[in-house]
C-alpha cells in the first residue's frame, strides 16, 4: 500500500476514534452531576446544617470561580476516553494488524482479552476500598478543624487510585507475555519470588495513601496471588516447549548437546581407479587419443 493510502487510512481511523470520544463526552456532560455523586460517594459528607468538626465528616466544595466548569469538563473528557476506549483501541488495532504475523495477532488477542478483565478487577477493588481510605485520612483531622475538600481533588484522588490498581493488576499478564515470547523463563521468575513479594508490598504501602494496612494488603495480596499464577503458567509452558523442542531454551551463543556415540561402519564397496592421463584413457602409450608436441604429451 502506498504511503498516501496509509496516511489516509490513519486519518480516517483517528477521526472515528475522536468522534466516539466526543459522543461519549457529550453524554457525560449531560449526566455530569450523577457522575460526580458516584465518584464522591466514598467521602463521608456532612448532613445538612452540620459543620465538619474533626474527623467525623467532610464538606465537598468548589474553591474557585472556574472550578465547577473545569471539573465538569475534566470529568466528562476522562469518561469519554475510558468509555470509548473499545472503539479507539479497535481503530488502532485495525491500523496496526495488517503488518503483524499470525502468531503476533494471536498473542495480541490473548493479551487484550486478559488485560480488560484484569484492569476492571483492579479498578473495582480500588473503588471498594476507597471509603476505608478516605475515612482513615479524614480521621487524622484534629478536633476544632473542618474538612473542606475540593471536588477536583476528590475526583483526582479517586481516578488515581483506580488507575494505579488497574495497572498494577496487569503485571502478571506482562510476565506471561514475556514467557510466551521466549524472553523470560518460568524458572527465572520463580527465582525472583522473594524480591517480587517484597517489592509488591513496598509498592502497595507507598502508592496507597492510608496509614493502615488495609489498602496495602488489598493491593499487594491479589498481585502476589496473580504473580504465582503467572509463574505456574510459565513453568507449564516451558515444560511444553521443552517437550516439543529440546533446544528451545538454549541461548544464541550456547551450543546444543551432540550425540558422539560411535556407530558401526557398513560394508565397504570396492571402487575402481579413475584414469586421468591420456595414456591411461587409451590403454597404451602413444596410442590413439594421445597428442604430442615436440616429443611431450600436451598434458604437460
Amino acid at each position: 500500500m502506498p504511503l498516501v493510502e496509509h496516511l489516509r487510512e490513519l486519518r480516517n481511523r483517528l477521526a472515528k476514534g475522536l468522534l466516539a470520544i466526543a459522543a461519549v463526552t457529550i453524554v457525560a456532560l449531560v449526566y455530569s452531576e450523577e457522575l460526580m455523586q458516584f465518584l464522591t460517594r466514598s467521602v463521608p459528607t456532612c448532613a445538612p446544617h452540620v459543620t465538619s468538626d474533626g474527623g467525623n465528616c467532610a464538606i465537598v466544595s468548589f474553591n474557585t470561580l472556574m472550578a465547577p466548569f473545569s471539573t465538569t469538563i475534566q470529568l466528562s473528557l476522562t469518561t469519554g476516553l475510558v468509555v470509548a476506549s473499545p472503539v479507539w483501541l479497535y481503530q488502532l488495532w485495525a491500523f496496526v494488524a495488517p503488518g503483524l504475523h499470525k502468531n503476533e495477532k494471536k498473542y495480541t488477542y490473548a493479551f487484550v482479552g486478559a488485560a480488560v478483565p484484569l484492569f476492571a478487577a483492579g479498578a473495582y477493588l480500588a473503588y471498594l476500598i476507597l471509603p476505608v481510605s478516605v475515612k482513615v485520612l479524614i480521621s487524622l483531622t484534629p478536633e476544632g478543624s473542618a474538612n473542606i475538600l475540593s471536588l477536583g481533588d476528590v475526583l483526582d484522588f479517586t481516578l488515581r487510585m483506580v488507575l494505579v490498581f488497574g495497572l498494577a493488576f496487569e503485571l502478571p499478564l506482562v510476565l506471561v507475555m514475556l514467557n510466551l515470547t521466549g524472553v523470560l523463563s518460568g524458572r527465572r521468575m520463580a527465582g525472583w519470588w522473594r524480591g517480587v513479594i517484597m517489592g509488591v508490598f513496598v509498592f502497595g504501602a507507598v502508592i496507597t495513601p492510608t496509614t493502615d494496612p488495609v489498602g496495602m494488603l488489598a493491593l499487594a495480596g491479589p498481585i502476589t496471588v496473580l504473580y504465582f499464577g503467572a509463574v505456574g503458567f510459565s513453568l507449564l509452558n516451558d515444560r511444553r516447549r521443552r517437550r516439543n523442542n529440546p533446544d528451545a531454551e538454549l541461548d544464541d551463543d550456547e551450543a546444543s548437546s551432540l550425540d558422539l556415540t560411535p556407530e558401526a561402519v557398513g560394508t565397504v564397496e570396492p571402487v575402481g581407479a579413475v584414469r586421468v592421463l591420456p595414456e591411461q584413457a587409451t590403454g597404451e602409450h602413444g596410442g590413439a587419443g594421445t597428442h604430442r608436441l615436440n616429443g611431450y604429451d600436451d598434458i604437460t
